[in-house]
């Protein structure tokens, strides 16, 4: 069995606020008892997108584990690149990349479309998850910020993954596929899509509403505290994940 731990949206800004609560959850995830084999971040580091804020990110995203960041749709990707992939000219391509824990793969899809609310895996990021998938020694989880399903938010279900059912065609085309890891909702929310589970994390600048828990436009608590998730894949590849919050 191995154990992640799945931190989302950030939403780094300079404010003392934002570094506090990431600080937070940082030093518990960092704390933890483990064995915690990895770490994944599924975007929105950066709350504007501005070099600094990602300067920032970097000095805090730190961890004991190894770990991997993708971006979501408040990141610059030219930025990202040059602060956390230290690319001196940055670039406008996908942030795609993979990490691997035993013969486990993660493969972390950037799903932002510069300038646009809304995620699309690019024919590139496609062409390359199926490589990924085509060749991985076992299970494989994918990450990503955009949820590939709606979440009963309707202001996240608005922009959530355009053409999902491209996705949708390749995973269920590979059987090795554990489940799909996002963020984006800034809420714990378990589905499926194509069949396999979908792990919604909650956020750590702060927790969406449903409908059904508040009317304000949009639902957002900045007085919930962090969260993040803990997702454990077990030899035969069940997926089971755990949420919790950072007091």
């Amino acid at each position: 069995m191995i154990t992640l731990a799945h931190i989302s949206d950030v939403h780094l800004d300079g404010s003392p606020r934002s570094v506090e609560r990431t600080e937070r959850v940082v030093g518990h995830v960092s704390r933890l008892a483990g064995p915690i084999d990895a770490v994944l971040v599924t975007g929105d580091i950066a709350d504007h997108g501005a070099a600094d804020e990602y300067e920032i990110a970097r000095d805090l995203l730190r961890f004991p584990y190894p770990s991997v960041v993708c971006p979501g749709n408040h990141d610059s990707r030219a930025e990202f690149r040059k602060v956390f992939l230290g690319e001196a000219d940055g670039g406008a391509e996908p942030v795609d990349q993979v990490l691997r824990v035993g013969d486990v793969t993660i493969a972390l899809c950037d799903s932002s479309i510069p300038g646009r609310n809304e995620g699309r895996l690019e024919d590139g990021t496609l062409r390359w998850l199926a490589g990924v998938l085509g060749t991985a020694p076992g299970p494989v989880l994918i990450g990503m910020h955009h949820q590939p399903v709606p979440v009963a938010i309707p202001y996240v279900d608005e922009i959530g993954l355009l053409e999902p059912e491209r996705l949708e065609e390749l995973v269920r085309a590979h059987p090795r596929v554990a489940g799909v890891l996002v963020g984006h909702a800034h809420t714990a929310a378990a589905t499926t899509f194509a069949g396999r589970p979908v792990y919604v994390a909650p956020g750590v600048a702060s927790q969406a509403l449903l409908p059904q828990e508040s009317a304000a436009m949009p639902p957002l608590s900045f007085d919930m505290p962090p969260g993040f998730a803990l997702h454990m894949l077990s030899d035969d590849g069940r997926l089971t994940t755990h949420a919790r919050v950072v007091l």
